[in-house]
């Protein structure tokens, strides 16, 4: 196992522990309460997590035999009949389970996607929905979504963590899918590449594209967080873009994969 995916896993780890403990804390009454995402409740957003977590682990696994192959194939042809929906259908029909067997399952699943992706041969890659993931990118991707669920759950229960560098990982997804954010809107990517910095919760500065570039975002780290995973409006952030192909991006920015999302509304109003 590479450092970089070894540092990934334990960030992962971390999350979803810190998730987990909410959760707890929240008790069978708060199973059911709300959260900022409109229609989704705390068992919904934890059992979209346990659920992918699941899918993962058979992706991971579907290189060792014909058995493994042919479960995961056969998610993949459920996910081919209901491409824009099928995710969220699934969160949805089995946020009806027990709050017991959903948390058993969830805590086996994290275990056994940290087993899967630990014991993946040197550069085998995933299957997945889009292109194939290596191990470090699989473990990017969960990272982000564990991290941006999470953060309806702790809003759900009062009590959201103070920001670590950790979100490193969900900064630079959101750098690295900008292009996937123009062309899910239907639009070209520009040509050049952005200068991307941001200030890391511990005030480090993070940094991606060429410093010389002429269009340019800078601002909190955190900010930039909750814009790609779309858990805040532009308008309450502090991030500021140079150009106007920069400027654009802020407005359509996405790190997860699929249609784009409605957003969130500014708490301004």
């Amino acid at each position: 196992m590479t450092d970089l995916l070894q540092g990934l896993l334990a960030d992962l780890r971390a999350e979803g522990d810190e998730l987990r403990s909410t959760v707890e804390a929240l008790g069978a009454d708060g199973w059911s309460r709300q959260t900022p995402a409109p229609g989704w409740t705390v068992a919904t957003q934890v059992v979209h997590l346990m659920w992918t977590d699941e899918v993962a682990v058979l992706a991971a696994r579907s290189h060792e035999s014909p058995e493994a192959k042919a479960a995961w194939d056969d998610v993949v042809l459920r996910a081919i009949d209901d491409p824009l929906g099928y995710v969220d259908a699934a969160a949805f029909e089995l946020a009806a389970l027990p709050r017991d067997e959903v948390l058993v399952r969830w805590d086996r699943g994290r275990d056994e996607l940290q087993a899967a992706l630990t014991s993946l041969p040197a550069g085998q890659k995933l299957p997945w929905f889009g292109p194939p993931m290596s191990a470090a990118s699989m473990a990017t991707a969960r990272f982000m979504e564990t991290w941006a669920h999470a953060l309806d759950v702790h809003d759900a229960a009062g009590d959201r963590p103070a920001p670590t560098d950790r979100i490193r990982h969900v900064a630079h997804l959101g750098v690295r899918t900008r292009d996937y954010a123009y062309s899910v809107h239907g639009q070209q990517p520009p040509a050049e590449e952005f200068f991307v910095e941001l200030v890391a919760p511990s005030g480090e500065l993070w940094t991606w594209g060429p410093p010389d570039a002429a269009q340019r975002v800078a601002g909190p780290g955190y900010d930039f967080c909750l814009l790609v995973t779309q858990r805040v409006n532009r308008d309450d952030t502090d991030l500021v873009a140079t150009g106007p192909d920069a400027d654009r991006w802020l407005d359509i920015a996405q790190a997860f994969a699929g249609p784009p999302g409605p957003g969130r509304e500014s708490i301004g109003g």
